[in-house]
C-alpha cells in the first residue's frame, strides 16, 4: 500500500522540467552525461500577425544545458512544433520563453544552476561550464554572472 504522503514517480517534475512548460518523454542514461528527450506542453497554433489558426508544419529538435543530475551533464532535447498560418503564409515555433530565453543554449534553470554555483557555492566558472557539459560555453555563464 503506497503511503498517502508520496507520489507516483515522474521524471518530469523530479527534473522540475514542469517549471519550463516541458514534459518528458524520455531519457537516455549513459555513464558521463544524461539527455531528456522532452516536448512543450502548451500548443501554440494561432498566428501573431492574423490570428488564423495555422497547420502543424514539422518538429525541430532545440538542445538546452540544464542543470546537472547526479554530477553528470544533463542536456535537454526539446521538440519544438512549427506552423504556418494558412492565410498570410507566415512560418513561426512554438512558444518556448519559459523554458530558455531566444537563442539560449543554456534552460532557464540551468542559469539558475549557474547563478548559485558562482555566488553561493564559490564554484569557479570553468566547474560550472564542466557541469553543464560540452554545449555550453564560459562566456555564456560570465556574462550571466556580470548581469546580476
Amino acid at each position: 500500500m503506497l503511503h498517502p504522503t508520496f507520489a507516483t514517480p515522474d521524471l518530469t517534475t523530479f527534473c522540475r522540467l514542469d517549471e519550463l512548460g516541458l514534459v518528458a518523454v524520455g531519457q537516455l542514461i549513459e555513464p558521463d552525461r544524461a539527455t531528456i528527450e522532452c516536448r512543450p506542453v502548451e500548443t501554440d497554433p494561432w498566428c501573431r500577425r492574423c490570428g488564423s489558426e495555422g497547420v502543424p508544419r514539422d518538429t525541430v529538435t532545440r538542445r538546452l544545458a540544464h542543470e546537472p543530475f547526479g554530477h553528470r551533464p544533463t542536456t535537454l532535447l526539446v521538440q519544438v512544433r512549427r506552423y504556418r498560418c494558412a492565410h498570410c503564409r507566415r512560418a513561426w515555433r512554438q512558444d518556448m520563453t519559459n523554458a530558455a530565453a531566444p537563442r539560449a543554449k543554456i534552460s532557464r534553470l540551468g542559469v539558475e544552476w549557474a547563478l548559485r554555483g558562482v555566488v553561493i557555492d564559490h564554484l569557479t566558472v570553468t566547474r560550472v561550464a564542466a557541469g553543464l557539459g560540452p554545449g555550453s560555453c564560459h562566456r555564456r555563464v560570465i556574462s550571466r554572472v556580470e548581469d546580476r
